[in-house]
């Protein structure tokens, strides 16, 4: 898996590309960390190019979430496959996370969350 990383004001853009499974979920987990040591919690992740994701990569997900949220941070997930998206609903983790169509999208609710 390739993670490419951008900064859109205070929110940390990560891009995954490839697929989301137990070796790959470490080195997110890891990347996830650095952003958590640095107090990055505005955090969004574009799941556009992920093309497969089995319970391991959920586990990672899920994980980082509950990091995510005991920082008092938020998690946003965008561009989802269908493949990928039916897995979050049959999963009910469709309710758990925050998931929008596009990544404008998930960067706009940023703003709203901030100007409420």
């Amino acid at each position: 898996m390739e993670i490419s990383k951008r900064q859109e004001g205070n929110i940390m853009v990560l891009k995954l590309t490839g697929r989301l499974d137990l070796a790959s979920g470490t080195t997110l987990k890891q990347n996830m960390k650095e952003l958590f040591e640095k107090s990055v919690t505005s955090i969004h992740l574009n799941l556009e190019d992920v093309e497969f994701i089995n319970s391991s990569g959920l586990g990672t997900l899920v994980s980082i979430m509950k990091e995510v949220r005991l920082l008092k941070g938020r998690l946003t997930l965008s561009n989802l496959a269908s493949y990928v998206q039916e897995i979050f609903d049959i999963t009910q983790l469709s309710h758990i996370f925050e998931i929008y169509t596009t990544e404008e999208e998930a960067l706009a609710s940023f703003q709203a969350v901030v100007s409420n």
